[in-house]
């Protein structure tokens, strides 16, 4: 059975946290917690909220019969951060020019599976 969990809107770069992904793409649930854990990149704090939402919406289905324990042992079968819209600010300068500034947003999306 598998288990998806989004976080949308999330006030980063998708390409930040890409970087994040990558390193826990095709792990466990359990090994992925460790890794995020340390990890250092602010990146890292929104998608253990992802995964761990992802775990507990596998836990808590009526249809799936995971225990908490067990739930450590569920695969990472896909993770992607896709670009969410762009805010887009100005910036004054000097003489009346403005210069743009683009808040970049993403989307996390994670499926883990038991199988």
């Amino acid at each position: 059975m598998q288990s998806k969990a989004q976080a949308k809107w999330v006030r980063m770069s998708p390409r930040k946290v890409r970087r994040v992904i990558n390193e826990i793409r095709g792990a466990t649930a359990g090994e992925a917690l460790t890794v995020l854990r340390f990890m250092h990149f602010s990146a890292a704090r929104e998608v253990e909220k992802v995964l761990k939402s992802a775990m507990y919406n596998l836990i808590h289905a009526e249809k799936a019969n995971i225990s908490e324990t067990a739930a450590n042992e569920l695969t990472i079968v896909e993770a992607f951060a896709d670009q969410g819209p762009t805010f887009k600010r100005m910036q004054p300068h000097a003489k009346g020019r403005a210069f743009p500034i683009h808040k970049k947003t993403s989307h996390i999306t994670l499926v883990l599976s038991d199988v």
